[in-house]
């Protein structure tokens, strides 16, 4: 049976300034997957998950929800079923833990909702059970991490990206965020994009990829395959 197409970006380009961003681009996030989003800095990744949130300025093309064109603004986009986690693990840190999850909420429109989805969101974070009424600002850079993608898993989206969600984090740490990334997947059956530096961890939990160079895709397959060539060698090395 052929999977469902959530989200997709058709031929989309995007400029800032005049620079060209992403140049005539097209990824799509079937229902059910992971797939990652590599490419050296500036190869316009982040850019691909903005311009799917609306927080990025298409010059041409098309972001496409379930195969229907639509313009993407944030507020309608999290309506949807689309949630975006960017990098840099921004929690409101003169928040508790509880407060941060209710105004990642705030779509919910009902409070006995959005503490039925706090007690469901724990579930895959026990971690955070225990800090509930403590500012987020105290939290360790690996819970602040786990609080931001909690947050947004509280509207139940269809569809989580993901901007850098190891960044900055140790290493067993970062074994966790893509364990939790799994988990996420196969428990919710949330698809998820994410952009990720850590090329062969990323690599290991996806079901397709997408390598990308100078705001351009190169390559597009599934893990092994890309792997087994040497595109992402010759990206990382400017021979592309």
């Amino acid at each position: 049976m052929k999977t469902e197409t959530l989200l997709q970006l058709k031929d989309v380009s995007v400029q800032y300034s005049g620079v060209h961003a992403l140049d005539h681009v097209t990824v799509t996030l079937d229902e059910g997957e992971i797939v990652a989003l590599m490419g050296p800095n500036g190869a316009g990744k982040s850019t691909i998950l903005k311009a799917m949130f609306g927080l990025a300025p298409i010059t041409h093309g098309e972001v496409l929800w379930h195969e229907r064109a639509f313009t993407p603004i944030s507020h309608e986009v999290v309506e949807r079923g689309i949630a975006f986690v960017p990098q840099g693990r921004r929690v409101f840190s003169g928040l508790t833990v509880r407060e941060n999850l209710e105004v990642g909420g705030y779509a919910n429109r009902d409070k006995k909702l959005t503490s039925a989805r706090i007690d469901e969101v724990l579930e895959l974070f026990p971690a955070l059970k225990t800090k509930l009424f403590v500012p987020s600002g105290s939290l360790s850079g690996g819970q602040q991490q786990q609080l931001a993608i909690a947050r947004g898993l509280m509207t139940d989206p269809k569809v989580l990206l993901l901007d850098e969600p190891s960044l900055g984090l140790a290493p067993k740490i970062v074994k966790e965020v893509f364990a939790l990334m799994q988990e996420i997947n196969a428990r919710r059956n949330t698809a998820i994009m994410v952009v990720e530096h850590n090329i062969k961890s990323l690599l290991s939990v996806a079901t397709r990829g997408y390598v990308l160079d100078k705001g351009r895709v190169v390559a597009h397959g599934k893990p092994k395959e890309l792997m087994k060539s040497n595109v992402l060698e010759n990206v990382f090395t400017g021979k592309i």
